[in-house]
């Protein structure tokens, strides 16, 4: 074993780091899922008590939020601007989602929007559902220009820290249903289905369900704007995602921090941002108004999204007569 560590040590250290990334990656999924079929098991043969499934509750809504209003509309879209701690929270509780730093998931994401379902998107399902779902995990996990869209982040120190601190919020993500399930319920026994349902279980569907964005929501749904992907509202996910599923409105207007366009369209994400501005905690909040979306329209999206300033604006070089886009960034 020595020998074999002593070869590998000689290999190029890019081979090292797609290997380690290969590893992290097969542990993000499999170890994961191992803990929701443990779950499953034990909720079969002896139930599953309040204090565990609270936990996951509390801790799912936590880091899906962390994801989506954090990760996703306020870093790297910049849909909204906030208050430091609250900044300091989104981009903490998105890191024990297990996802990946704040500014490596944030960097992929302008590229994604950059390339949308054309060459050079990380995660497009025109290369096969699967690949859009977890394979480009260990083929894109560096792709071209996610640094240099991701320039201002670097510049963001609230993001350098949670970005060095990754590891310690992902840790903070397992601990904390671990002993707040073990305290609930007196007992050691509540340390382990802490662990598992608000640790692994809540891992394994906050990120299969944000997963299914790139996947399912690039391939089934609705299109009422014509952009220049594959882009899909699904109802059917909009409650498990927070409203992260209406992806068509999102591509369409990616500098609006609300996905919803028609009154039955639940985001629960863009209701936690309006209640963050109503209490001063957020301004500067993007929106899509005067939308119509009955009928079909035709959004333009540009093929590169600059990685400065204008980033959080609407990609679209046309937009029909009685939509405006405000972002105030």
């Amino acid at each position: 074993m020595v020998i074999g560590l002593s070869e590998e040590l000689r290999q190029p250290r890019s081979q090292l780091l797609s290997a380690s990334s290969d590893l992290m990656t097969i542990l993000t999924i499999v170890v994961p899922f191992l803990g929701f079929l443990a779950a499953a098991r034990l909720a079969w043969s002896h139930g599953a008590g309040a204090a565990e499934i609270t936990a996951f509750a509390i801790m799912y809504v936590l880091t899906f939020v962390g994801v989506e209003v954090g990760f996703h509309r306020h870093f790297a879209h910049r849909s909204f601007r906030a208050v430091r701690p609250v900044r300091i929270i989104l981009a903490g509780v998105g890191s024990m989602a297990l996802q990946g730093s704040v500014l490596w998931w944030a960097g992929v994401h302008r590229v994604h929007h950059a390339n949308s379902d054309h060459s050079g998107d990380p995660h497009s399902p025109l290369e096969g559902l699967l690949h859009a779902h977890v394979g480009w995990l260990f083929r894109n996990l560096d792709p071209p220009e996610w640094r240099r869209r991701a320039s201002t982040l670097f510049r963001d120190d609230v993001v350098r820290a949670a970005t060095r601190g990754y590891y310690l919020w992902a840790l903070a993500g397992l601990l904390v249903p671990s002993v707040g399930v073990a305290l609930a319920t007196r007992s050691w026994r509540g340390l382990l289905l802490g662990f598992l349902w608000g640790g692994l279980v809540r891992i394994f569907l906050v990120n299969h369900f944000v997963w299914s964005i790139n996947s399912i929501c690039h391939r089934f749904g609705s299109r009422p704007y014509g952009t220049k992907d594959e882009s899909r509202n699904n109802a059917l996910l909009c409650l498990p995602s927070l409203g992260f599923s209406w992806h068509n409105n999102h591509h369409a207007f990616p500098g609006s921090a609300l996905n919803s366009h028609r009154w039955w369209q639940l985001d629960l994400c863009g209701f936690l941002i309006l209640a963050l501005r109503s209490l001063g905690l957020a301004w500067n909040v993007g929106n899509a108004s005067g939308l119509k979306t009955q009928d079909k329209r035709v959004i333009t999206e540009a093929h590169s999204v600059p990685s400065g300033a204008s980033f959080g604006k609407a990609s679209a070089t046309y937009r029909p007569a009685g939509a405006r886009v405000q972002s105030r960034l």
